[in-house]
């Protein structure tokens, strides 16, 4: 995967000829709005914990052409993650459940879209994990604004680490029966001082299917995927951090399935998968680790 990061900066040229293109992407191409949300609230219960939220907003431009299409994009985005039981207080909150931890960063990426179904993308996030990234004041309101019972530990949170994260992600094939199903495996990694793992993910769609982005689409998929895991922040601090509340060891395997419908009009977009993460905590029982989260997702493009 550091490979397939490292090919894709070169693909692209150097560091000015990237952002020529994203501003001619700006420029030429069809821009989408995005916003994304994942929460286990939307779940109707009155439950948080681990990876409790995360909110983000983009940009991403779109340029046609004979063989597909080109994307350039942005995002800033927050992720929150905290012990099983936002109620426990402070001196409770210890190995094995998880530390409290925010994640606050922005990025740019490229993606790459074939008219045969396979992609490739890549990008770089930078952010700030600990206090820095504003969990607390952003949990503690938005759980006011709900009602919905405050969270008591964030002053035992990972310390504060500026972050970096490479991300890349191919889809080297796509098979197709009919005009109404697909099936595609993904090959996706992330490698930083906050996120390093490798994953691989096979997804199903059936409906009425897109091949590029921005195409109208009405269907539903069902997508599995494992990941390797080499480094989490949220869960051992930053890499080059210490005197830590808290930290516990990574499962080194996890599994993540999500099922969902997907929308795509000629202005408006929106996605709705309801996603079960397997235990990322080694000493954590499977059965108490185990999360289950809503994930949206609309876009408007003008």
């Amino acid at each position: 995967m550091a490979g397939l990061l490292a090919a894709g900066f070169a693909q692209a040229g150097a560091l000015s000829d990237f952002f020529d293109d994203f501003a001619r992407a700006r420029t030429e191409g069809r821009t989408s709005h995005v916003v994304g949300i994942d929460n286990d609230t939307l779940l109707l219960n009155r439950d948080d914990g681990f990876y409790s939220s995360g909110m983000s907003y983009g940009q991403a431009s779109t340029l046609r052409g004979a063989d597909g299409s080109v994307t350039y994009g942005w995002r800033v985005a927050q992720e929150l993650y905290t012990a099983s039981d936002i109620k426990l207080p402070p001196a409770q909150v210890r190995p094995p459940d998880h530390p409290y931890a925010g994640w606050l960063y922005g990025g740019v990426f490229r993606e790459m879209n074939r008219n045969d179904g396979t992609s490739m993308g890549y990008g770089l996030d930078l952010g700030c994990l600990g206090p820095c990234a504003g969990g607390r004041w952003t949990q503690t309101n938005f759980h006011r604004v709900i009602d919905q019972p405050l969270p008591q530990g964030w002053s035992r949170q990972v310390r504060n680490e500026a972050g970096v994260v490479l991300h890349g992600e191919i889809t080297p094939v796509r098979w197709q029966a009919g005009n109404a199903f697909d099936l595609a495996p993904t090959l996706r990694g992330r490698l930083g001082n906050i996120f390093t793992d490798l994953g691989i993910g096979l997804t199903a769609r059936a409906g009425r299917l897109n091949v590029l982005p921005q195409q109208p689409a009405l269907y539903g998929f069902l997508r599995a995927d494992a990941r390797a895991v080499g480094y989490n922040a949220t869960l051992q601090g930053g890499l080059f951090s210490n005197n830590n509340p808290h930290t516990v060891d990574p499962k080194r395997i996890v599994g993540e399935m999500e099922a969902g419908l997907v929308w795509i009009g000629q202005s408006f977009g929106a996605r709705l998968g309801l996603v079960r993460r397997s235990n990322e905590i080694r000493d954590l029982p499977d059965s108490a680790g185990a999360q289950n989260f809503l994930r949206l997702q609309f876009s408007y493009t003008p």
